[in-house]
């Protein structure tokens, strides 16, 4: 991989032609074009050769990619060529949601570990997950090895759980509480606040209608 600083809006793609190269696959597709991709996607065809040399060189002029060869190549750049075990903070309805989402066990991921300090949530199950303490979280992590960790709690529980998951080794966190996080410095943090994204949506529509 060459030693570039790439852009996340190019991974955040890199994520998507991999999808669409595992349902090429599937059908058994062998090859496929720029262009191809492209119109799959749903971007221009000089992006995705754009995106694709940040990681080398792919594919035969006149002939394009081979689609498996693409995929494996993908894959391995978003290190989904291994699993990811993660643990998840907050046995609530959102947690919940999050434990029988398909698409984590799709792409690698598998939650292990389930925790919350409600004394009526902990000892039951969700699916096969068993909700924990928060006191057991250190013993999960270690004899897991998971270095990712999902906050799912309210607002005001989200830096709490957040320096409890840092202090307890894990070194990237998907947050899904709509709280700005102070973390140490090296610690991947990811925000998910689905109002934001509707947000987004209600002033798009709204200055579409204005014109």
């Amino acid at each position: 991989m060459k030693t570039l600083r790439v852009p996340e809006a190019t991974i955040t793609r890199l994520s998507v032609y991999s999808r669409f190269l595992e349902r090429l696959d599937q059908k058994g597709i062998v090859t496929i074009s720029s262009g191809e991709i492209a119109e799959g996607v749903g971007v221009s065809p000089a992006q995705v050769r754009k995106d694709l040399a940040y990681f080398g060189e792919f594919g035969t002029r006149g002939v394009g990619y081979n689609v498996k060869d693409l995929l494996h190549y993908t894959l391995k750049i978003l290190g989904l060529d291994r699993p990811w075990p993660l643990v998840l903070v907050g046995a609530g309805n959102l947690g919940f949601a999050l434990c029988t989402h398909k698409g984590f066990n799709d792409r690698g991921f598998s939650i292990i570990g389930v925790f919350d300090n409600d004394l009526t949530k902990i000892g039951k199950k969700i699916v096969d997950l068993e909700v924990y303490p928060l006191e057991k979280m250190s013993e999960i992590i270690d004899a897991h090895q998971v270095r990712i960790g999902i906050i799912a709690v309210p607002p005001r529980a989200a830096q709490e759980t957040a320096d409890l998951m840092v202090k307890n080794g894990l070194k990237a966190i998907l947050n899904f509480a709509p709280v700005a996080l102070n973390l140490p410095e090296g610690i991947e943090i990811r925000n998910v606040d689905l109002t934001v994204k509707l947000e987004i949506l209600t002033f798009n529509l709204g200055l579409r209608e204005s014109l």
